[in-house]
């Protein structure tokens, strides 16, 4: 990993590490994101009585703690393996996979330029890190920003050539598709009304949404999105619309197709 922030981590900071040493009442590890070790306690390693470390931890492995204690004159760094949550760790190994990911594009990309992956990641990253924490977060902005200004950066110009080509092919985000059956009716005198606004309020909730008339009240509804939460959110919208269609005299259902 050739990523590696500077200084030392922060109190609280979630940080990933590798076990390097094992002994009765401690584990120490290499912190990866920076050019420190650090130690937990057996007592930060699960909550409850622990009657052997290696039944937790191995030597070479991986794992995801919060920083407790930096004490900077000792050069000592406490840490906490138990107080670290399901959602943190998740996030911070998808944020490690991603910035692997761009590690690998870079290697990649090297041996097109004919210069090492050391060579150009410090010539990219010197002039991207003052703006950006990570290599992957700039490459995803590249990719979503239609208006990127790349040339702002004052990289050479082969390497914007290449640079956009190989970031384009490999972020590209992936499109996520909800879809479902709409099944809409009613006794209304004013029915057919009813149901024309309640389908054009349906599409104007996001230009993400398509309607398909299949026949005798039925409807395919199609999200396509980029972004998961959004989709969500477009599918409670829609379904809050169908819950105010519905009264004694009209019905809305939405039955949502499981995903692959």
């Amino acid at each position: 990993m050739m990523f590696k922030l500077k200084g030392n981590p922060e109190e609280d900071e979630i940080v990933l590490c590798k076990v390097t040493k094992i002994y009765p009442s401690s584990v120490f590890v290499d912190i990866l994101e920076y050019s420190d070790s650090g130690m937990v306690h057996i007592s930060e390693v699960s909550p409850g009585r622990i009657r052997n470390l290696r039944d937790y931890v191995s030597e070479g492995r991986q794992i995801v703690c919060k920083v407790l204690r930096v004490d900077k004159e000792k050069g000592h760094i406490d840490l906490s393996l138990r107080r670290v949550n399901s959602n943190q760790r998740r996030e911070k190994l998808d944020e490690i996979k991603q910035e692997l990911k761009a590690e690998s594009l870079i290697k990649t990309l090297s041996k097109r330029l004919k210069t090492t992956p050391e060579a150009l990641y410090k010539q990219l990253t010197d002039k991207i890190f003052p703006e950006y924490s990570h290599l992957h977060l700039f490459f995803k902005e590249m990719v979503h920003d239609e208006h990127f200004d790349l040339a702002k950066f004052g990289l050479d110009a082969k390497i914007v050539k290449e640079l956009k080509e190989a970031v384009s092919e490999k972020f590209k985000p992936k499109k996520v598709i909800l879809q479902g059956e709409i099944g809409i009716k009613t006794y209304h005198s004013e029915g057919v009304d009813k149901i024309k606004k309640t389908l054009m309020a349906i599409e104007k909730v996001s230009e993400t949404v398509n309607l398909f008339y299949l026949g005798a009240g039925k409807y395919k509804l199609v999200i396509e999105d980029f972004d998961y939460k959004l989709a969500e959110k477009t599918v409670k919208d829609i379904q809050k619309l169908l819950d105010h269609f519905n009264d004694k005299q009209s019905t809305a259902v939405f039955e949502r197709e499981k995903n692959d």
